[in-house]
């Protein structure tokens, strides 16, 4: 159809002939040569061969959608703005001000271009999508007004709610239960229009349309939910949220815990008051209705590539920028260049927070767990894949105030894919897990992703670990080692997954380490839940004149402005360290070799004869590792490797996985007492050395009691005979806890609660 030039849309400046001539000009005419002058370095990093860049860019992308049978088309809006011509730039403008009127009639122009080069091909009627991004600006959702209403805007946030796939009607049809007469309409504005009588002159029956649903054209819609990136929410204020509709392939594009990067259409709605009535509020809804989805965060490391394969699948039909720019040749080449560099892993351990001072070996097990493990599922005889077997490593920091245990959790957030940075005394089991809210837009109830959650495929960290309640704390013990959550609650019955390292921070019950007691007595854990950390250091704040001398002139070097502690500091940016990590997890899957298999079984096994020691002529078996110490060493063994990016895991891996692993039970599961490794520590909270006492104090109360000739005998009777014989000062509540073991036992019997006056019966 032919357009006059004249026409021009109505409450716009949009002239449909000359906009379609623009547009079919600069699609046919443009190549990224024409806008270098105007774009910056980072710009320029995203630019393909040099001697493509002087081809039409937009044919190459068309034949590479014909090649794909992808016909979605991301424009990249700031080709139109930086171009040198003017008309082009006036498109530019339309473009963000008319998106409504403009977006149709790019379509229309570069579908025809689209033909024009293929004729061959058969669209059936149907036109290429264009999905503009990357508008040049991006607006907070704080400043979103009504200003902004019907404008093409871009908004960066954290997915944190996504609804199921909803159908949502694009054309209705019709059909009279009379004569048969068919008739379709289109639905506008969400509203279908009903006809009240059959359309046909012969028949001309009222209210005998009746609606066929099976030839009706539907449209996939998802309802999500976008909210403030935790980092850029102003201080002491709530983070705010938008809704976003995404429709057709846009759906199931993100997952909740993705930082996005939306572009759309803010539009605004009226609200009812009452259903059945025509009269609506005053107030109107907002919404945003998605163009474009981007999930990027240039200075962020990548997921875990097992689990984007998982989601995913090979196919996708996002190109051209939509997401982190893959790694181009360049920069690869300087990444393997780092990798080469002498002294590579003490090198990036100060990359790890390089202001905070010290701390070396806590440094170098965060580094590893920024890099992980290779995560894979175990086969079953068929062939196919069942549990999954975890890669991810968890970390603890115990240690006094002040020795920067909360600075190292959020250079780490800073850098970590996914994950949310909480404190264990302002977060609740559901807030952790997920918990279970009515949607305002579809009356159902549905599922809110709590931290664990929205941290899948990165690292969670927690601060304040040990002010974490008993409730919230049982729910880590199936994170930490199955990493799924199962919920039950209110009719929703799911497995959700948590696939996250966790890396936390706790301070002790008395503020002050206590070096006389052990570590459980010292933080308010339970056993179980610490044996679930692959390492777990102890940071002392101890006095020493010449440390504290260059920490103090560490901190103040920080305060001054040249600040030449850093500048003399050899280490590497933060972008530079995300690509790295980022390079390695996702290119580098290294394979156990035989010698470092062999190293591997002589080490746990080395581990394991610390615990037979002789002690009085006889042997004891004191439990100085498990196997989950071994599975710890094969995940740090393989994330050394990656760190290398080496293919194999060599011995070299596996010595430095056993010193990092030995250094972190020398602070944290050693007896005070007997200053041996004793991992009953740490998995039961009772040394081997304190349950063996406890039996051979046992063992002599019974003797004591069966050598008693009355068949009963007072409590405090037992505690003399005991004291007398054995010139062992033991207290009122030893004996009763004593006692009690022996009434479980079936030697002895009593009356009532157990005190000072009670009477003690032998069996």
């Amino acid at each position: 159809m032919q357009l006059e030039d004249a026409q021009i849309i109505w409450g716009t400046t949009i002239s449909l002939g000359e906009s379609m001539k623009s547009f079919k000009k600069f699609f046919t005419t443009f190549r990224k040569v024409d806008i270098l002058p105007n774009r910056n370095d980072e710009q320029m990093a995203h630019f393909d061969d040099p001697e493509e860049d002087i081809m039409p860019f937009y044919i190459r992308l068309l034949q590479e959608l014909k090649d794909r049978e992808i016909y979605t088309v991301n424009f990249d809006c700031c080709n139109l703005r930086d171009h040198p011509e003017a008309e082009f730039q006036q498109l530019y403008l339309q473009l963000v001000r008319y998106p409504q009127e403009m977006i149709p009639i790019i379509d229309h122009t570069i579908t025809e271009v689209f033909l024009d080069k293929f004729p061959d091909i058969q669209l059936h009627g149907a036109l290429l999508r264009v999905r503009p991004f990357n508008i040049g600006r991006s607006v907070s959702m704080r400043d979103l007004d009504p200003a902004d209403i019907d404008q093409l805007v871009t908004i960066k946030g954290m997915l944190i709610r996504s609804s199921p796939i909803i159908p949502e009607m694009k054309k209705a049809f019709f059909r009279c239960s009379v004569c048969d007469q068919t008739l379709s309409a289109e639905v506008e504005r969400g509203r279908v229009m009903e006809p009240t009588r059959c359309c046909n002159d012969a028949c001309k029956s009222e209210n005998t349309m009746a609606l066929i649903h099976q030839r009706c054209t539907f449209a996939d819609k998802q309802i999500l939910r976008i909210q403030e990136i935790p980092d850029e929410t102003p201080d002491g204020q709530t983070p705010y949220s938008v809704t976003v509709m995404a429709y057709d392939d846009l759906a199931d594009v993100a997952k909740p815990g993705d930082r996005v990067e939306i572009t759309g259409v803010y539009r605004g709605v009226p609200v009812r008051e009452i259903a059945r009535q025509r009269a609506v509020k005053s107030l109107f809804r907002t919404y945003i209705d998605a163009m474009h989805i981007k999930r990027t965060d240039t200075k962020r490391v990548g997921r875990d590539p097992t689990i984007v394969e998982e989601e995913e699948g090979s196919n996708t039909t996002f190109m051209e920028s939509d997401r982190v720019k893959e790694i181009d040749a360049v920069t690869k080449e300087e990444l393997v260049q780092l990798s080469k560099a002498p002294h590579l892993y003490e090198l990036l351990a100060r990359s790890v927070a390089p202001s905070i001072y010290g701390m070396d070996d806590v440094k170098k097990g965060v580094l590893l767990q920024l890099f992980g493990g290779t995560s894979r599922h175990s086969q079953s005889e068929d062939g196919k894949k069942t549990a999954r077997v975890r890669g991810d490593i968890n970390v603890l920091l115990v240690g006094d105030p002040g020795v920067s245990k909360s600075q190292l959790l959020q250079y780490v957030h800073r850098l970590a894919p996914r994950g949310i940075y909480t404190s264990g005394k302002g977060s609740s089991a559901v807030g952790l897990t997920a918990y279970v809210t009515r949607d305002p837009d579809t009356k159902q109830f549905v599922l809110e992703s709590g931290a664990l959650v929205l941290s899948d495929g990165g690292i969670c960290c927690i601060d304040e670990f040990d002010k974490m309640s008993d409730s919230a704390r049982s729910i880590l013990h199936e994170v930490m080692e199955q990493q799924t959550i199962s919920v039950a609650k209110a009719g929703i019955i799911t497995t959700l997954n948590a696939r996250t390292s966790i890396l936390a921070a706790a301070n002790p019950i008395n503020s002050k380490f206590d070096e006389r007691l052990p570590i459980v007595a010292n933080i308010n854990l339970p056993a179980p839940l610490m044996s679930r950390f692959d390492l777990l250091y102890l940071v002392l704040d101890k006095p020493n004149d010449l440390d504290d001398r260059r920490l103090a002139k560490h901190l103040v070097e920080l305060y001054m402005e040249d600040r030449p502690a850093l500048s003399n500091l050899d280490y590497v940016p933060i972008d530079k360290f995300a690509k790295y990590i980022s390079y390695a997890r996702r290119e580098i899957t290294p394979v156990i070799t035989e010698e470092a298999g062999n190293a591997l079984v002589s080490n746990y096994v080395e581990m394991r004869k610390y615990g037979k020691t002789s002690a009085g002529g006889q042997r004891q078996n004191i439990v100085t590792a498990t196997t989950r110490q071994l599975e710890s060493m094969i995940r740090l063994s393989e994330a050394h490797a990656r760190m290398r990016l080496s293919t194999t895991v060599d011995k070299i891996d596996v010595d430095e996985a056993y010193r990092l692993i030995q250094v972190a039970l020398q602070t944290s599961a050693v007896d005070p007492a007997t200053g041996r490794i004793d991992m009953d520590l740490v998995t039961t909270g009772i040394s081997a050395r304190v349950r063996s006492n406890l039996s051979h104090r046992r063992d002599q109360l019974k003797t004591i009691i069966q050598n008693i000739q009355k068949e009963s005998i007072r409590f405090m009777e037992i505690l003399r005979l005991f004291r007398e014989q054995e010139h062992e000062k033991l207290s009122e509540f030893e004996l009763k806890n004593l006692l009690e073991d022996l009434c479980d036992s079936g030697t002895i019997s009593m009356r009532g609660r157990m005190s000072t006056d009670t009477i003690i019966t032998k069996l």
